[in-house]
């Protein structure tokens, strides 16, 4: 989810830096006259820091090129993860570009956090458009300018997108994306493991729903199903983490930092979550062509998707992230000047989503 932040501007200073670094990866040997542009800063999400640019150079037989490029680094001075680790998110997209997923390219990763303060990557920038968070897609901006047929493609598109990152089966892709963990337990296990982690991670900063939170964790401990379902899952699969061309074809699918590996079931439910979150949390009617919960997996199971067990408990288990997400992101905003009640307002909303789902259970 994407948050305005005024931190983490770059400068002069990477400017320089890149001339020197960025050369060997897009450009022939013998380049010359590289140039770095001035870096502008979309709404940045707090999980990491982005700048476009555009680098432009000439050949070796003087011709002129030029690349529109984004700069991702690792946060230096705040997390929303607990193990930021934006190398391996780059390698993530270059993994799935490999098995046709379409991602950003990537064209540079570095590890070394000295050379830019935090490991970084660089990519290509996509020409597209991405349904908007703040204001919700559901409400304003050119999503709300379509016809609902045209609304239904989109998210029509977007579902069959997922569906093809969850019939990736490749061993060494998955093991990959698996990472070093247990191999005596289930990949659905593991997840929990880590969620379970992460909540220990937030809790002393929980300034909302610490008891339901609590609750809802046991629930979904004591609850999980018996499966040993495994593909890659996204972690943030939703219709505003995906670029659409002009014809509302899926040209790139973003945000990789909680990649991993689980049951299908747990982008799904993320999936009708967050469209939640967007729409009936805010008080918002889903307009026409908008697929509701029910519709939503219907398709997802139509377009070759499979699922495994009762997907309202990975939408609780969706709630819980968010939540623990949106509780350390109040305790950011507040830092940087924003008012409690509202700052507060993003994860009392989420645990309300949390409280709605555990009644369904």
């Amino acid at each position: 989810m994407v948050y305005t932040s005024s931190r983490g501007q770059f400068g002069s200073r990477t400017s320089d830096i890149l001339r020197t670094w960025l050369p060997p990866s897009i450009a022939p040997d013998g380049t010359t006259d590289f140039e770095i542009s001035e870096f502008t800063a979309p709404p940045a999400g707090y999980s990491g820091k982005t700048a476009f640019f555009t680098a432009s150079w000439k050949d070796p037989d003087g011709e002129s090129h030029s690349a529109d490029l984004v700069l991702r680094a690792q946060a230096d001075d705040h997390q929303l993860f607990t193990t930021p680790d934006a190398p391996r998110q780059a390698e993530v997209m270059k993994r799935l570009a490999a098995h046709g997923i379409p991602v950003p390219d990537v064209v540079g990763i570095e590890g070394d956090a000295s050379i830019l303060g935090s490991p970084f990557y660089l990519m290509r920038r996509v020409r597209g458009r991405t349904p908007s968070d703040v204001p919700s897609w559901h409400k304003r901006g050119w999503t709300v300018e379509l016809s609902p047929v045209e609304r239904g493609l989109l998210c029509d598109n977007g579902l069959q997108a997922l569906v093809s990152l969850h019939r990736i089966d490749d061993p060494d892709t998955l093991a990959f994306f698996r990472g070093g963990t247990d191999p005596s337990r289930t990949a659905l296990q593991r997840y929990l493991d880590k969620l379970r982690g992460w909540y220990e991670w937030c809790r002393a900063d929980m300034q909302v729903g610490g008891a339901t939170l609590a609750e809802a964790l046991r629930v979904i401990v004591d609850a999980a199903p018996d499966t040993d379902a495994e593909t890659v899952v996204w972690g943030d699969a939703r219709v505003g983490n995906i670029s659409f061309g002009d014809d509302l074809s899926v040209v790139a699918l973003f945000d990789w930092e909680t990649a991993g590996t689980g049951p299908p079931d747990i982008d799904v439910g993320w999936w009708l979550m967050f469209e939640r979150f967007l729409c009936e949390a805010l008080g918002f009617t889903r307009l026409p062509g908008i697929p509701d919960d029910d519709e939503i997996v219907r398709r997802y199971l139509e377009f070759g998707g499979t699922l495994t067990g009762d997907i309202a408990y990975y939408q609780l288990i969706a709630a819980i992230v968010l939540s623990l997400i949106n509780n350390r992101l109040a305790r950011l905003l507040e830092r940087d000047g924003l008012d409690v009640v509202t700052a507060q307002s993003y994860p009392r909303m989420s645990v309300g989503l949390v409280e709605h789902y555990l009644d369904r259970l």
